[in-house]
């Protein structure tokens, strides 16, 4: 009988790919708290995943020609969306809530280690199969 990694550790593997995108556009977020204009940005997860599962890709570019230069409009392969802010505007036209950000950091890298440990697990019964149960 064949053994599918892909079916054994694709959904975590997603999982790690897009709270990874999503860290680095939180990190953005808060690296440019103090731009004006900066609008803040965030990767809705469960949107995200559920294109992942189903093998989409961002449509924000796409090539028409052979010859264009592939690529996209930002470095996540997932909907980048402008965040909501909870407070009124400052008057510099920046939408960064530095607490909000912290926050969403803080959870997104708790649901990153648990996604890694999740993977991890998987890797360590695959093996433990494959060894004949010894560890």
């Amino acid at each position: 009988m064949a053994i599918n990694l892909d079916k054994l550790v694709s959904f975590h593997q997603n999982a790690v790919n897009i709270r990874e995108d999503r860290m680095e556009v939180i990190a953005g977020n808060l690296a440019n708290a103090n731009t004006p204009g900066y609008k803040a940005r965030d990767i809705d997860f469960k949107q995200a995943m559920s294109a992942a599962q189903s093998g989409q890709q961002s449509s924000s570019m796409v090539r028409t020609h052979d010859k264009h230069i592939g690529g996209s409009a930002s470095t996540s392969p997932f909907d980048v969306q402008f965040r909501i802010p909870n407070q009124p505007d400052t008057g510099d036209g920046n939408t960064v809530e530095v607490q909000t950000e912290r926050n969403a950091f803080l959870e997104n890298g708790m649901r990153y280690q648990a996604s890694i440990q999740f993977l991890d697990s998987k890797i360590k019964g695959m093996k433990k199969a494959l060894s004949g149960g010894q560890a």
